[in-house]
């Protein structure tokens, strides 16, 4: 490694301003004496009388035109505040007189006053009264002692003739511990800096070193592996209702790292954990479920929980509470072989069973679940069409994808199977999902608690052994359990498993 290498001069540089700037701070902060200051500005000084010179042009507002006396008359906008670090209470101010305060506005004598405050410190108008000191005389106005929070203020609208605009306005008296001084002159909307000058010379410096840290860097290897990046070749295989996130996570994955090469084969969830072996150390399988049977020393993640349905030919209108687990466990006994059977508002049409092979955690899962025990219609017809077994009172086909059953029961009249859900709801016409004793297939409803459906599972990650450090198959495994992936597998409709760690809602699988 090398220690002294730009880079690291200038990331160790950084930190130590960025140490020394803080222990500053606090230096300040306890040296300093924390002082009390009220600040005023003039916001508005602007003639409003009868002759007023608007650009090249003398305009006449006549304004006054009953009022002589008032024909220089102006207005100014005084805002006063408490831009200082400590609150200011009415003993805070040491004038000798009642009131705290005093303006003195030269050559011009006043003629009204209005106060104005934000809304937020209504309060502050109760302390605006005469006994308090408030009232004025000639060219000097004085204004009570008023406590102000931090950061409080409130303005003065004072109405003034006998003077042109711009001559001097003064505001003084005696904070105690603290002074009463002119702020810079802004206008009525502008807002004070939001940082000081030393704070922003800080992070001037801090950016600037950073910035710098960043053009070394991007300048120096342009070929050197991003971080959470292996090179080779990794196979996924296992679960095709889970396979939809594998393969987008492959995507990017690839193109974060392009020395890597992710193949997505999915195939079943059983017939993926079978194929691990001690030769297939770069092998992920992934299981709808915990692995059943498999090779020894299956070393298991748990990465989703996943949401499945049945789904029902479009011809079979069944109601909005769709069916009970005790009739889907009757259909798939065959004591029910005709949909008009359950209900004498349903079609007159067979029921066709379109399920998944004996290698789908997506059967597993249905029949753990929802069934409570095997499929107990044995496969009767090859094409899902043709009945090979005349004999037997339901027809049922064994499909080897999701995909397959999906396309299969949009097509058959009277045809009920099971799916993933995020795949069943997505753009596949000619049927729909059901829900199970009144309950819908609902990834949101089950993650806020707010439902009890049955068929859902969780998608487990399987490997033949702990993947070696260092390996692309440790290093996908940790990009797809990495929160900044979370999203990806939540678009897909599934709920990652990281976050459930309160609910517990991957841990009972």
């Amino acid at each position: 490694m090398q220690w002294f290498s730009p880079e690291n001069v200038v990331a160790v540089g950084t930190a130590v301003l960025g140490i020394a700037a803080s222990g500053v701070m606090v230096w300040y902060e306890r040296r300093v004496p924390r002082r009390k200051r009220i600040g005023y500005r003039v916001q508005m000084d602007n003639p409003i009388g009868d002759d007023v010179r608007l650009g090249r042009a003398n305009v006449r507002l006549g304004l006054f035109d009953e009022a002589p006396e008032m024909s220089d008359a102006t207005l100014v906008l005084i805002r006063v505040e408490n831009d200082g670090s400590q609150g200011i209470d009415r003993d805070d101010y040491t004038s000798p007189e009642v009131h705290g305060l005093t303006a003195v506005f030269n050559d011009r004598t006043i003629r009204g006053v209005s106060v104005t405050q934000p809304s937020d410190t209504d309060h502050l108008m109760d302390h605006f009264t005469p006994a308090r000191g408030f009232g004025y005389e000639g060219n000097t106005l004085r204004i009570p002692r008023v406590p102000l929070n931090r950061g409080d203020h409130y303005k003065l609208l004072v109405l003034l003739s006998g003077g042109d605009v711009g001559r001097e306005i003064r505001l003084f008296g005696g904070i105690r511990e603290g002074e009463v001084h002119p702020n810079r002159s802004a206008t009525p909307d502008e807002k004070p800096p939001l940082f000081s000058r030393a704070a922003r010379l800080i992070t001037i410096m801090l950016t600037v070193s950073v910035l710098t840290l960043a053009v070394i860097v991007v300048a120096r290897d342009g070929d050197r592996v991003p971080i959470g990046c292996e090179k080779g070749r990794v196979t996924v295989t296992g679960s095709t209702a889970f396979a939809p996130v594998v393969r987008q996570l492959a995507k990017d994955y690839e193109r974060k790292c392009p020395d890597s090469v992710i193949t997505v084969d999915a195939r079943g969830s059983s017939a993926g954990v079978n194929a691990l072996s001690a030769d297939s150390r770069s092998v992920i399988a992934f299981s709808d479920g915990p692995a059943i049977g498999g090779p020894g020393k299956l070393v298991g993640e748990r990465i989703a929980l996943s949401v499945f349905t049945l789904v029902v030919n479009d011809s079979v209108r069944l109601p909005a509470k769709g069916l009970s687990v005790r009739d889907v466990r009757r259909i798939y006994r065959g004591e029910v072989t005709r949909w008009k059977q359950l209900d004498a508002s349903l079609p007159d049409l067979p029921i066709v069973l379109v399920s998944r092979n004996a290698d789908s955690g997506t059967r597993q899962i249905f029949q753990r679940r929802v069934l409570g025990t095997w499929e107990r219609v044995p496969s009767t017809s090859l094409d899902c069409v043709h009945k090979d077994d005349t004999s037997a009172p339901v027809m049922r086909c064994e499909l080897d994808s999701t995909e397959d059953v999906l396309t299969t029961v949009a097509r058959i009249r009277g045809a009920l199977g099971y799916s993933e859900f995020t795949l069943a709801s997505s753009g596949h016409r000619g049927l729909r999902t059901v829900p199970l004793d009144g309950a819908a297939p609902s990834v949101e409803d089950i993650e806020y608690g707010r439902s009890e459906y049955p068929y859902r599972g969780v998608e487990y990650a399987y490997t033949y052994g702990t993947p070696s450090s260092g390996s692309l198959a440790a290093a996908f495994l940790a990009y797809i359990g990495d929160t900044a992936n979370e999203n990806v597998i939540r678009a897909h409709g599934h709920l990652p498993c990281s976050a459930t760690v309160a609910t517990g809602l991957c841990s009972g699988d």
